[in-house]
């Protein structure tokens, strides 16, 4: 086998492309690998360069590819777009990948280790919470508004409009399946999504909610 200087790996979920260049820049092998043959064919590759974009799975392939004795590169995606010669598929990305990161000036992203990405998942995931618990009070809010309650922008600002809402319901303003959907609404912001008090059951409560009427759910949050 004619030596490789360089690897380009397309990743993907099922078949990945290779793209093996010389140091000369010669192709010196080119084919597709299923998920399972990926780290079989790096064992049996001399030690060489093996370039990814640096993208979703980058960093595991990085560690366990880097494990085989290679030396991994992760390239940023907005740096191979230019090394693209052709129509975009998968044998052009891996070739892109394999040119882009021989440039002496590209510039390359660390491999992040189990415990970073551990890390960086936890943020990402109150992130989303996050702004899944803001998308929810804003709903409730205009849902509010279409009654006449008004709710000042704030998580706190929302402390006392279930006892507003209720004197609407008490009104006759509501029906029983616009109380059900609000006050899920609410016990929903109300908890915390980590939470397994008895205060906030996602699960047990949204079979209450819809299995109870709405007069019954207004005197357990009254």
């Amino acid at each position: 086998m004619t030596e490789i200087a360089i690897v380009g790996l397309d990743l993907a979920k099922r078949v990945f492309q290779v793209h093996g260049a010389t140091a000369a820049g010669g192709v010196a092998i080119h084919k597709k690998l299923s998920r399972a043959q990926v780290l079989a064919f790096f064992a049996d590759l001399p030690p060489c360069v093996v370039a990814m974009e640096a993208c979703a799975t980058a960093h595991y392939w990085a560690r366990e590819i880097g494990a085989l004795g290679h030396t991994v590169r992760l390239v940023p995606p907005a740096y191979i777009k230019p090394f693209v010669k052709r129509q975009k598929n998968d044998a052009a990305d891996a070739e892109a990948i394999a040119e882009a990161a021989s440039r002496p000036t590209m510039r390359f992203v660390e491999p992040k280790s189990p415990r970073q990405q551990a890390r960086a998942m936890v943020f990402r995931t109150r992130d989303l919470f996050v702004r899944q618990r803001t998308q929810t009070i804003n709903a409730l809010r205009a849902h509010l508004a279409e009654h006449g309650l008004i709710a000042a922008q704030g998580l706190s600002n929302l402390a006392g409009i279930q006892r507003r809402f209720c004197r609407k319901l008490q009104q006759g303003v509501q029906n029983s399946l616009s109380a059900d959907a609000l006050i899920l609404r609410e016990r929903r912001i109300a908890g915390s999504p980590f939470s397994h008090s008895r205060r906030f059951d996602l699960f047990g409560s949204c079979a209450r909610f819809q299995s109870q009427p709405a007069s019954q759910l207004l005197s357990e949050t009254l």
